[in-house]
């Protein structure tokens, strides 16, 4: 049988939480330094999270909260695991929340949305709007195609590299197909754009990732503002004991 030892546990929790995105940036939590804390016992693990403000939404740092939880229940060896958030004016309830399983609605009662599904779901979409951005942009930039062959560009015509992993990824969240002819410059619900409405597409495309870009860069000013002296890298305990 293998055995998880702590520096891969330690390893492997650290990749678990890169999984979760903040829904609004659609950047890691790990990256946006939004990870206040990892530490390691015999008992399980213990995360602190920490955000830009303390009013922040309370459904996005719910989100965040419980992905991060569910990430970590699924890195085998890892025990009890608790999510913590600090510093928020709703930190205790979220808290109490995570800790009883009882889930966005059994946890802030008729204040609750009736689900945090399409709210994630309308950050997924803004998401793959700004990785399609990004791609078309990047090809215009790079090669001799124009406006006017973009309807019909397919995702196998995409250069490899970050942006288009990104834009496979964003496509898979929302249930659209990554075969290498399936169409690149689609609406928010996947169909297909006529070539006149092509440049209204990107304009607003544009206007979406400069929205999100800017709104991290913002989030990343505010949390170093806030926590200034502290370090905005996660601080990682480790006291399990070593197998002999």
């Amino acid at each position: 049988m293998s055995t998880v030892t702590p520096a891969s546990l330690a390893s492997e929790v650290t990749a678990a939480l890169a999984t979760v995105v903040d829904p609004e940036l659609d950047e890691p939590i790990t990256e946006l330094g939004f990870v206040r804390s990892i530490r390691l016992d015999d008992a399980g693990v213990t995360v602190h999270l920490r955000l830009p403000t303390s009013f922040c939404a309370p459904n996005f740092a719910y989100l965040m909260a419980a992905d991060a939880q569910d990430a970590l229940r699924r890195v085998p060896g890892t025990g009890r695991v608790m999510v913590l958030l600090d510093d928020h004016h709703d930190s205790d309830r979220i808290n109490a929340g995570l800790a009883l399983n009882a889930g966005y609605r059994g946890t802030f009662g008729p204040e609750a949305e009736d689900s945090l599904d399409e709210l994630r779901r309308i950050f997924q979409r803004k998401a793959h709007t700004a990785a399609m951005e990004r791609c078309v942009m990047a090809l215009l930039r790079t090669t001799d195609r124009n406006l006017d062959e973009l309807d019909r560009l397919t995702l196998g015509e995409l250069p490899g590299g970050p942006h288009k992993e990104a834009l496979l990824r964003r496509r898979t969240d929302i249930g659209l197909g990554i075969r290498p002819d399936e169409l690149v410059v689609v609406d928010e619900e996947g169909q297909p754009v006529e070539q006149a409405a092509v440049p209204l597409r990107l304009r607003y495309a544009k206007a979406v990732r400069v929205s999100v870009e800017g709104n991290a860069h913002f989030c990343r000013g505010l949390l170093a503002t806030r926590y200034d002296g502290e370090p905005l890298s996660t601080r990682i305990t480790d006291t399990r004991r070593r197998a002999s």
